[in-house]
């Protein structure tokens, strides 16, 4: 629903002073006062005032001073009944001073309360109130009536064209406001998601850990319970304290990571089969670094894929695949030795399913399941 041009108020933006600098403001201000002290002095040196004139005077002029600012006050507020009894106001003091005998000051009064109206009122109410002022100048001024007649225009003209800068100003400051608000919202959004990041990462990191090391310890228990042997016992446990520091070092390289300190994923690939035999890392495509949640997503489900194929597949091979596309990075491992069944079976997928809705917050897609004799895991992230 369209709003009326006729009841519209300009904005509150408009009529504040909100957007004008400072410096412009001073300047305005200094030659409005300077204008006004003029025309008074002028008035009361060439006026027959004396004794009780003279104070009247001093009156009407304190009680337009007031009235003004009350208009001011008013319209910025948007209460259209109070802005007209004020103007009627400034009416009745400009009729008494032209009665007195003081023509400049009303004519003045009359002029400003012409321009103001137009500038600050709807214009269902300004284009009467104007017409008003503008009406009774014409009729009291003793110009000739062309000169009349173009000044009249002219301050029709002259407060439409206020009106209209003010509104183009009150119209910036509404979208400098606005944009304000939309890059706070950003910013807020933009730590939200760095938080979240940084949690995901962190989760992953622990859960790889810690299920690797879930393992040893219930090998370690199952040894126990069996009566195995001391070295085959203990064997389990520094394998599950190299585990612990080595999941340490995850959650440190994932920290720096963060930070933008990430070593070449070649080069993490290649660490991260060296202690695995069997295992071999193939890279193609044009090698370039990539964005840092595709490298850590691409970092993270080699890491899973290789503890699931640890646990479920000891001893089997492991083909890594890495392959810059142009649009796109893929990740593939394949190991030969997983029976078909016994992966999916016990529950080791819940790390890769963490890690497909990593690749699907990034636009990518991960695939897992078995293959001939093995298990294959497929990773893309565009980049």
């Amino acid at each position: 629903m369209t709003e009326n041009v006729w009841t519209l108020w300009p904005s509150r933006e408009a009529l504040s002073r909100m957007g004008v600098h400072r410096a412009r403001r001073a300047l305005a201000g200094a030659g409005r006062t300077f204008a006004v002290g003029i025309l008074l002095a002028t008035t009361f040196i060439h006026s027959d005032l004396h004794g009780w004139g003279v104070a009247g005077a001093v009156l009407g002029v304190l009680v337009g001073g007031l009235g003004i600012w009350g208009f001011w006050r008013v319209t910025l507020e948007h209460r259209l009944l109070p802005s007209l009894g004020l103007l009627v106001l400034l009416f009745a003091i400009a009729t008494v001073a032209e009665s007195a005998g003081l023509r400049v000051p009303a004519l003045v009064v009359w002029c400003a309360c012409a321009v103001s109206a137009m500038e600050r009122l709807p214009l269902a109410a300004a284009l009467p109130a104007s017409a008003v002022a503008l009406g009774t100048y014409a009729a009291v001024n003793n110009d000739a009536w062309l000169t009349t007649l173009a000044t009249t225009v002219g301050l029709a003209l002259a407060g439409y064209v206020l009106r209209l800068d003010a509104e183009a100003r009150g119209s910036a400051q509404r979208l400098l406001a606005q944009e304000r608000a939309a890059r706070a919202a950003e910013a807020e959004s933009a730590a939200l998601a760095e938080r979240a990041r940084i949690a995901r990462e962190i989760h992953d990191v622990l859960a790889h850990s810690l299920s690797a090391q879930l393992v040893h310890l219930e090998a370690a228990r199952l040894m126990i319970e069996r009566g195995a042997e001391r070295d085959q016992i203990l064997e389990r446990v520094v394998a599950a304290r190299g585990m612990a520091r080595e999941g340490l070092a995850e959650t440190r390289q994932a920290l720096s990571a963060l930070r933008g300190e990430m070593s070449p994923l070649e080069e993490f690939l290649s660490e991260l089969v060296a202690d695995t035999a069997g295992a071999d890392v193939t890279v193609t495509g044009e090698r370039r670094l990539l964005p840092a949640e595709a490298s850590q997503a691409v970092r993270r489900v080699a890491q899973e894929a290789l503890t699931n194929v640890r646990k479920h597949a000891p001893g089997a091979k492991i083909r890594i695949r890495l392959d810059y596309g142009e649009h796109e990075v893929m990740l593939n491992v394949r190991d030969s030795g997983a029976p078909p069944g016994e992966f999916t079976h016990s529950g080791a997928g819940y790390g890769l399913l963490g890690m497909r809705e990593r690749a699907e917050l990034l636009g990518g897609s991960l695939e897992a399941g078995p293959y001939e004799e093995g298990f294959v895991v497929t990773l893309k992230v565009p980049v």
